[in-house]
């Protein structure tokens, strides 16, 4: 097996993989070489390109030492599968297996998508011009928008959760997560999590939302950048209010006039000249979607502090020991940059 493209620790075991291939019939012979690469731009799952018999694969695993509740690969299976019936930018689904004997963890197998994933690697090597951050942007709102209108009961994902107290069980449950994880005093979590119980919304709408929603998230067709053809990493994807959906992909989204720490610590493909500021793409989505977005400081805060408690949650296994990846040495400081720039937004009742 040629593994050199793997990092230490989170090899696959050839054998077990074959055989696992073979009996779902994805391969035809136990003999065929095998190639294996990592996918490592991403902080969660692990992912891996499996090639061989001139088939390619893509192998989602949970991370060494990952609590089970944040990284549910059946559900993300089932939610994939679901969504494939009326939602055609998604990748297929071939296989899903919770015995850990094979590869230590549960995990499974999905389609390869071909096209261009924009993460802030590939966007500066690409060099794109502004003009088409413009339409990039455009695409990637219409995409957003059209899967908030998906019909989850039409699907079959009616028991993915639990659309009424979605705002209130989000604020409570990631606030109590982010003490869980914390390494360190910062202030600023603590004004955010008390301003988000008292300020949250009451009513709102519901509908299927992916929750991690980001341009190197989805898989451009090719570079007029006029059509996506999948939206991956659907592990956090369930059912409820659309704006905080919005808030976590406006949390990623750094601009050129943020601070030097905010870009590099959420490195993003939306600094680079041409794209819209982030109240831009707040009215955009309000245009497409025909929703009221009054309340946007809420969900910004909102999402700025749920990608901190990811970055800690993060930080903390890396403290522990349970992984070496050195791009986790400093995710602490990132969750407190967090914090601070959603009190910040807070205090100046402003997105940009």
């Amino acid at each position: 097996m040629s593994n050199q493209e793997v990092r230490k620790g989170e090899e696959l075991p050839e054998k077990n993989l074959k055989e696992f291939l073979h009996q779902r019939h994805l391969i035809n012979s136990l003999h065929s070489e095998l190639f294996v690469k990592q996918f490592t731009h991403g902080y969660s799952n692990l992912t891996y390109l499996i090639s061989l018999e001139d088939k390619e694969y893509v192998l989602r695993k949970p991370p060494l030492g990952a609590i089970k509740r944040g990284h549910d690969m059946s559900r993300e299976f089932k939610v994939q599968t679901a969504v494939k019936k009326e939602f055609s930018k998604v990748p297929k689904m071939f296989a899903y297996s919770n015995d850990e004997a094979i590869l230590g963890s549960e995990f499974y197998i999905m389609e390869k998508v071909d096209g261009i994933i924009l993460n802030f690697k590939e966007a500066k090597h690409r060099a794109i011009p502004a003009h088409d951050y413009k339409t990039i942007a455009n695409t990637w709102l219409d995409t957003f928008t059209e899967l908030h209108t998906l019909d989850y009961n039409s699907v079959g994902l009616s028991d993915l959760g639990k659309p009424k107290g979605y705002v209130n069980r989000q604020v409570t449950n990631w606030g109590k997560q982010y003490l869980k994880a914390a390494t360190q005093d910062v202030p600023a979590a603590l004004e955010v999590m008390q301003w988000m119980q008292e300020h949250q919304p009451k009513t709102y709408q519901h509908c299927l939302i992916h929750n991690d929603y980001k341009y190197d998230n989805v898989v451009f067709k090719d570079t007029s950048w006029k059509d996506i053809t999948a939206v991956l990493d659907w592990e956090m994807a369930t059912l409820g209010d659309p704006l905080m959906d919005l808030g976590t992909s406006l949390g990623y989204w750094t601009l050129a006039s943020d601070h030097d720490f905010v870009k590099q610590g959420i490195p993003s493909p939306t600094i680079f000249e041409g794209n819209p500021i982030r109240s831009e793409i707040v009215a955009s989505y309000s245009n497409k979607s025909g929703r009221d977005i009054h309340n946007i400081v809420f969900y910004y805060a909102f999402g700025l502090f749920k990608i901190a408690v990811i970055a800690q949650q993060i930080y903390y296994r890396y403290s522990k020991g349970l992984t070496s990846d050195p791009r986790f040495a400093h995710l602490d400081k990132a969750a407190e940059l967090c914090c601070n720039l959603a009190l910040k937004s807070i205090k100046t009742n402003s997105i940009d």
